[in-house]
């Protein structure tokens, strides 16, 4: 059976749970209302639902630990078998992957019994052959036992699992439909346990952060072993040098400074060209355009929003790059001082894909402004556009101030974009008619391809990543501090 087969039966088990539980509970409700006695405590709702609970929540909970526990039981017994036959953890990794894909494809031809498990690798092709399965070309025999075993063995623990899952399921809806009382305080209970998955929804983000942090901070620090923390976040030069297979490398230089410039001014140029169109945007949907309009004009603008980005560079890469080169090479006199792929054209591009972000967040924030302010000012005699600059302007401005901010954090992530319209040379310039690259381009390149995290040319990704995910949150934090240090309350 399925963990998809399993999940609906356990919904199931619940729903019919719900059902009985509710019809008994309103049973007791109906009865003590004829006979004058105790009023129920609970609508029969909040018993149905509360015997839903019992049946379906602590089961799913069991399912998912004991699927996690079986996994890394039998993850660890894998890596200590391999590990008694390779001393090298690079290829004992790469081993236990052999030989977790050996276990699935074993799951997938549905060989399970003992007596049916291949015992060599030639076994094994023999036994896929004629199938649509990939195995590797060649592999040792003990690998293919321990597969075998692993397979067998999740077999055997998934059953078990399974039982014990359908077990526990419909002794928490018999034990909650034999609790039903008129008394019993069922919606308390319930209440209680919405509550609590609020929590935990809400400590999702929290959790997530913790989590990104921590799977980034350990192979930073091994990076750092490596290489200088100084010689990191202030050298001007970057060069991986990623050695040729066989080689030993030669470490080459990591310096920060020319991603981050690069990061920060490619920034700079999509923000001066998002926010002033943006926020005229923003002013014109709030305070001139007709509500037929607005309903118009702001879910059209909002399409840009959804544009994949990977499409805004290949506009940038076809279109408005060569455009731009050629523009300049007519100006120039055949001399193309702008290059196809600049800091130009992604900043462009990408101040085209943040419009509907600064106009949508601007807009929010204006039309939040009281109407009695409009109206007080129009009264006094002010023009619109006086009442505009004036008053409702600077009253919105600390939440402008932090959409903005807001606003160059998503920017400063972006990657494919610049990839396409900026190209992926690191290097210092002021001139914003050459090509540039960001923090993220270059992690994408130090990860792509069959690599090992044992050499600081992998490495400084995870470092990287971690400076820009310090700088945006940092950005992040800082908008939050400005709308709530400065916002105005309005009755």
């Amino acid at each position: 059976m399925s963990a998809g087969w399993l999940i609906a039966i356990i919904l199931g088990i619940g729903a019919v749970a719900y059902f009985f539980a509710a019809q008994r509970a309103r049973v007791q409700a109906e009865g003590s209302t004829r006979s004058g006695k105790d009023v129920p405590h609970s609508l029969p709702t909040y018993h149905g639902w509360l015997a839903f609970i019992v049946a379906t929540i602590p089961a799913l909970l069991f399912l998912l630990v004991w699927s996690v526990g079986t996994s890394a039981i039998l993850e660890g017994r894998v890596t200590a078998e391999v590990t008694k036959h390779i001393a090298d953890p690079a290829a004992a990794s790469l081993s236990v992957g052999m030989v977790r894909n050996t276990a699935n494809a074993l799951e997938q031809l549905g060989v399970t019994s003992a007596e049916k498990l291949p015992k060599t690798f030639a076994d094994l092709k023999q036994l896929a052959k004629g199938t649509s399965l990939t195995l590797p070309d060649s592999g040792e025999d003990y690998m293919v036992a321990l597969a075998s075993s692993v397979s067998a063995d999740t077999a055997t623990f998934r059953v078990i699992g399974q039982i014990l899952t359908l077990i526990l399921s419909l002794a928490g809806a018999a034990w909650s439909y034999s609790r039903i009382k008129l008394r019993l305080r069922a919606r308390n209970q319930v209440e209680t346990a919405v509550l609590w998955s609020l929590v935990g929804a809400s400590s999702i983000a929290i959790l997530t952060t913790i989590g990104i942090v921590l799977s980034m901070l350990g192979e930073t620090i091994h990076f750092f072993s490596e290489v200088s923390p100084f010689n990191f976040f202030f050298g001007t030069v970057w060069d991986p040098r990623f050695a040729a297979a066989g080689a030993s490398s030669d470490g080459g230089q990591f310096g920060l400074i020319p991603l981050l410039a690069g990061t920060l001014y490619i920034a700079l140029v999509s923000m001066l060209f998002a926010v002033p169109v943006g926020l005229m945007a923003a002013i014109y949907m709030g305070e001139y355009a007709s509500s037929r309009v607005r309903s118009t004009v702001k879910p059209l603008l909002e399409l840009l929003a959804g544009i994949p980005t990977i499409v805004y560079g290949i506009f940038a890469l076809v279109t408005l790059g060569p455009f731009l080169r050629d523009l300049s090479a007519a100006l120039g006199g055949g001399f193309a001082f702008i290059q196809a792929q600049s800091v130009l054209t992604a900043g462009i591009v990408m101040g085209v894909m943040l419009i509907p972000v600064v106009s949508s967040l601007s807009d929010d924030v204006i039309t939040a402004v009281p109407r009695a302010m409009r109206d007080g000012s129009l009264a006094l005699g002010s023009t619109r556009s006086e009442t505009i600059v004036k008053v409702i302007l600077p009253a919105a401005l600390p939440g402008i101030v932090g959409a903005l901010l807001l606003t160059a954090s998503r920017a400063i992530g972006e990657t494919m974009i610049v990839v396409l319209a900026a190209g992926v040379a690191a290097r210092l310039t002021i001139n914003p008619f050459e090509a540039m690259t960001t923090i993220t381009v270059k992690i994408v390149n130090q990860l792509t391809g069959d690599l090992e995290f044992n050499s600081p040319q992998t490495l400084v990704a995870f470092a990287l990543g971690l400076t820009l995910f310090a700088v945006t949150l940092g950005m992040n934090v800082y908008a939050l501090y400005i709308v709530r240090k400065y916002r105005e309350q309005y009755e």
